[in-house]
């Protein structure tokens, strides 16, 4: 009966001892040879568009060497593919590189056309929501482009198009870190034709 009562004193007395004792401890340290990753990338990126392009009428550079074409085919819709190559100034602004090509249809007569050219994009986000981690990943944006283009077949649509393009967009980056994917709507005029129009696209981007 003495041994266990004994046995019960010691254990009343080390028990809160090696309780503070671990509390003094504190915890253990970070490894700082443990990889750190950012949950939103930016820096370098790629991104690709692809959409609809409506422009609203289709005049008739060189009526001579198209006489069926009239003096408009109307209006033109089609496929428009952008391919980006950016950097990322700082969380809100990102700059970039254009390729372009559209492949637009009119009138039976006037038939088909492609555009096809470069330039640069300038891309704001002025709003944004925090997730439950703090980060920063549903952004709504504008931009604006422009872009030298060259029409095919020459004469048609026109021989060179500057191509200027703007508006806004919302854009999300995902749980994969580099991937971010989005939806934006322009309005598109091409001069020297004076022909004004709009696109719809979606976009998808890869931050490295």
């Amino acid at each position: 009966m003495r041994t266990a009562l004994a046995l019960l004193a010691v254990l009343a007395v080390a028990l809160p001892r090696g309780a503070l004792a671990q509390d003094a401890a504190g915890e253990l340290p970070t490894d700082p040879r443990a990889a750190k990753f950012k949950d939103v990338e930016r820096g370098f990126f790629v991104g690709f568009e692809a959409g609809y392009l409506d422009l609203f009428r289709t005049p008739t550079q060189n009526r001579a060497a198209f006489p069926y074409a009239g003096a408009s085919g109307g209006a033109a819709s089609g496929l428009l593919v952008t391919v980006l190559i950016g950097v990322d100034l700082g969380d809100r602004l990102s700059l970039s590189l254009v390729g372009l090509g559209a492949n637009q249809s009119a009138s039976l007569n006037y038939g088909s056309f492609a555009l096809f050219g470069g330039g640069l994009d300038l891309h704001y986000a002025y709003f944004a929501t925090r997730d439950t981690n703090d980060d920063e990943r549903f952004f709504a944006f504008v931009h604006g482009r422009m872009a030298y283009a060259a029409s095919a077949p020459a004469g048609l649509f026109g021989d060179r198009e500057v191509i200027a393009a703007a508006g806004p967009g919302v854009e999300y980056f995902t749980r994969l870190r580099h991937f971010s994917v989005g939806l934006a709507g322009d309005l598109v005029y091409a001069a020297p034709a004076h022909t004004a129009g709009f696109a719809i696209y979606p976009t998808i981007r890869y931050t490295f």
